[in-house]
């Protein structure tokens, strides 16, 4: 039996003879989906696999899709006869453009048992002459295969030999996902030996001597293991010393190791290679001079197997000497290798006569946590979820660790500069809080945060960007957006649509035991941000900003300074700056009454329907009733008339109930009923008592202005309580109300038994105030029928969506995280608004 070993990522060329058994080979071995034959391509654009004219645009056309497998960090397996040089060398750019592996598995059998198998079949057409060529070729590859970039190639000779054969995958030796820590990562040590020791001590480890007190290894009681992310030597004092240790480490298995440059070049050296000996190299090799030979020979072993990054715990670590871009991550070729070696540069020098090296940090959006080193740095900091750890040691700065996955930074001093810096040690320039860029928002843009993921196509993206560049409020202001609310699922019950039952069985259906019935008032979502002073807020110029729920100012100009005015003086009467110790905070609120926003829609778009049925129907009937004066037949036709006008009627009066005048703000109120979020803190753990207990100390303060948000808080276990709650929505909604909104009790960021979140809130509108949204006559049987039948999947999917994006933006909020995140994650929301799902639900 022969074992192929074949990297879990890379591109296979199955390379063979025609008949050689190539397709029987890639359907026994691997999925339909993995494998790429080029008699598929040719039939794909030329409807005949066997047009040898098509070739050409069938192995572009695979070549393409090999590249998107391989991008996704897919297995791709080529099945074609690939016994070219060119083709091959089209593969093998292929694999290398996308940093995987390129394999050859090489089918070879007699080529009499391939004649007859060729000339068995039909569509084969070509004479002997052609296979003994392809026989020719597959000769010369044998010895060409290596040259050619294959990193792996697997020879199967004979029939036999080829149906015993098996596949193994193998992981990267870079994969190692399944260590998941806890780390303590080590940056730049540079043969400070003194620092190193005192750095693992202070992290609680324990050294380990040998007989000539030289410390050969360490371990630490909780089973932490060390990461050291290169230059271990060069410059410092004691190199050698520090090379046993972490070699001692490594080989005990209680510690990991990349290499930085300063061991690359340093293995040249020890190879024999001719290398420049400057910036520390000299002092190396002087100490090591000191040391036997054979350590020399042992650092060459150890340097040379040492692997260019790791991916740990599960994909959420990645490290590397100089970092390392998202799509080189968990990749394997010269060009990863290189990056996580020396990163990149602009190819600039400045005044010290360095490179510049480009600031791949700031472009970073990968989810997994990035730690490096390589370019000193007086502080770490935090940039896009990765940080550099090398804070100058050698120049008198100081040895750095961080402890994951706490992200704790831990230090020591330098006991002296044993190396003047050729740059002075000085923080990289770092993007401006403030400042957004294009980039951040615009094209298709996968958005990760610690509530989940979500791709942004780039249509939403343009919609969502024309709103934020022409409409919407400063965007440090724009701190958060509310998500849409989905409704409840569709009721059975006669003439009902929507019935507080199926929202209350929807929760019950996740495992919520305790839910909040909150009155839906009928008038404009608005979000408050109120600061505590009127003239200096800490998101810029002015006391605050209202908007609405994609993010324009709600009425602009004087009326909004003067309603923030009313906000601001009640939450001083209520004493809740003091409280919750903020100077600002974000309330989500509803602005009655709706006429005082949407006054324009409601005269365009409802009363002209009111208005239109109301002249034309009574007009209907009278005819109607002429009709059956004169003996006509038209009784059903006159009820039909007689219901669409009662209908209209109590259309008309749904929508006029909604309609009040105001002057200003004279008619106008507000009422709230979350509190988000104030100075360092989101209150979205806060169950919602909590927030309608503040939302009803405004009240208090300003009974005027603010109105107060009924509720009713069931047990859904309690069959009476779930009645008297069904029975108060139905005279909530016989009197004019719109319905409720069920809100999980816990809290904005409810979750499941299973640990996903929970809908932030289902809606449960009242029978005549869907005729507003639905029609006039939408309680016709077969009207109600026909919307029974609508789906709600999308609008759930969208509503979580949403909510999660606002609670990462929440947390970003009051976490101090730069303006171009939070506002990633608000203009993800506003995208996601560009979303096709039925705007009536």
């Amino acid at each position: 039996m022969s074992v192929l070993d074949i990297p879990e990522l890379a591109l296979v060329a199955l390379v063979g003879v025609s008949g050689s058994g190539k397709s029987t080979f890639a359907r026994r071995h691997f999925a339909p989906s993995q494998v790429l034959s080029s008699d598929a391509f040719r039939a794909m654009v030329a409807d005949d696999e066997n047009d040898q004219s098509a070739s050409a645009d069938a192995f572009d056309a695979l070549h393409y899709v090999a590249g998107k497998r391989l991008r996704a960090g897919r297995l791709t397996v080529v099945d074609a006869t690939n016994l070219q040089p060119h083709a091959r060398a089209a593969l093998v750019r292929v694999a290398r453009e996308h940093d995987v592996l390129p394999v050859a598995v090489v089918l070879d059998v007699p080529e009499a048992l391939a004649w007859e198998r060729t000339d068995a079949r039909a569509d084969r057409t070509f004479g002997r002459q052609v296979l003994a060529r392809m026989s020719r070729d597959l000769r010369r590859s044998y010895a060409q295969l290596a040259r050619e970039g294959f990193r792996k190639v697997h020879v199967l000779r004979g029939v036999d030999e080829i149906e015993a054969a098996e596949i193994r995958y193998e992981r990267l030796f870079n994969d190692r996902r399944e260590l998941t820590g806890p780390f303590d990562i080590v940056g730049d040590v540079h043969g400070c030996r003194a620092e190193l020791e005192a750095l693992l001590v202070r992290l609680g480890w324990q050294l380990h001597r040998d007989d000539a007190g030289r410390p050969v290894d360490a371990t630490h009681p909780s089973g932490r293991t060390a990461v050291f992310v290169g230059d271990l030597v060069d410059r410092g004092p004691d190199s050698p010393a520090v090379l046993r240790l972490v070699m001692g480490m490594v080989a005990a298995g209680h510690a990991l190791c990349v290499p930085g440059n300063h061991e690359q070049k340093l293995l040249r050296k020890l190879r024999g290679r001719n290398v420049k000996v400057a910036h520390g190299l000299a002092e190396t090799l002087a100490q090591l001079d000191a040391e036997p030979a054979e350590f020399a020979a042992d650092v060459a072993t150890f340097v040379d197997g040492l692997v260019s990054h790791y991916v740990l715990d599960g994909g959420r670590l990645v490290v590397a000497h100089a970092g390392l871009k998202e799509e080189y991550q968990g990749r394997a070729s010269g060009r990863v290798r290189a990056f996580a070696l020396y990163g990149e540069t602009t190819g600039e020098t400045d005044e010290y006569g360095l490179p510049v090296r480009y600031p791949w940090a700031r472009e970073y959006r990968g989810s997994a946590m990035v730690v490096y080193g390589h370019t000193p740095t007086p502080e770490p900091e935090w940039v896009n979820n990765t940080i550099c750890l090398d804070t100058g040691c050698v120049f008198g700065g100081r040895l750095t660790a961080l402890r994951y996955p706490e992200r704790e930074l831990v230090s020591v001093p330098a006991e002296r500069e044993w190396y003047a810096p050729v740059r002075p040690l000085t923080a990289a320039p770092a993007r401006p809080d403030e400042v957004l860029e294009l980039t951040d928002v615009a094209g298709r843009r996968h958005v990760e945060h610690a509530y989940g993921s979500l791709t942004v196509p780039a249509e939403n993206a343009a919609a969502a960007l024309e709103v934020m560049s022409r409409f919407a409020v400063d965007p440090r202001w724009l701190v958060w957006l509310p998500p849409t609310m989905a409704p409840c699922s569709t009721s059975r019950l006669d003439g009902y649509l929507e019935h507080p039952s199926d929202a209350f069985a929807d929760y019950r259906a996740a495992g919520v035991d305790r839910v909040v019935c909150e009155e839906k008032h009928m008038g404009s979502r608005a979000v408050v941000l109120v600061c505590r002073e009127p003239d200096d807020g800490p998101f810029g110029p002015g006391g605050g900003v209202v908007h609405t729920r994609t993010g324009r100012p709600f009425f602009g100009g004087p009326l909004d300074a003067d309603l923030l005015d009313r906000v601001r003086a009640a939450v001083t009467a209520a004493g809740l700056w003091d409280e919750l110790d903020t100077d600002w905070l974000l309330l989500d609120c509803e602005l009655l009454p709706w006429s005082a926003k949407a006054g324009g829609l409601i005269r365009e778009q409802y009363a002209g329907v009111g208005a239109a049925g109301r002249a034309a129907l009574p007009a209907a009937l009278a005819t109607l009733d002429a009709a059956t004066g004169r003996g006509l037949d038209v009784g059903d036709l006159r009820d039909l008339f007689a219901r669409r006008r009662d209908d209209v009627v109590a259309y008309t009066a749904a929508y006029r109930a909604y309609v009040r005048p105001t002057d200003g703000l004279r008619g106008v109120t507000l009422a709230p009923f979350a509190v988000l979020a104030g100075g360092k803190a989101s209150y979205a753990d806060r169950d919602h008592g909590w927030h309608l207990t503040l939302a009803d100390r405004l009240c208090a303060a300003d009974p005027e202005f603010f109105t107060p948000t009924r509720r009713q808080v069931v047990d859904l276990s309690d069959a009476e309580a779930v009645r008297a709650a069904t029975d108060w929505w139905l005279a909530l909604t016989a009197t004019g109300g719109e319905g409720m909104v069920v809100k999980p009790y816990a809290g904005l960021a409810a979750r499941s038994e299973r640990g996903s979140l929970l809908q932030p809130g289902i809606k449960c509108r009242g029978r005549e105030y869907l005729r507003i949204i639905y029609g006039p006559g939408y309680t016709e049987p077969d009207q109600l029928a026909a919307l029974r039948r609508r789906s709600l999947g999308r609008k759930r999917g969208l509503a979580l969506r949403e909510h999660a994006l606002g609670l990462a933006a929440l947390d970003a909020l009051v976490g101090g995280a730069p303006l171009w995140r939070r506002h990633e994650l608000v203009f993800a929301i506003l995208a996601c608004e560009s979303e096709p799902v039925d705007p009536r639900l």
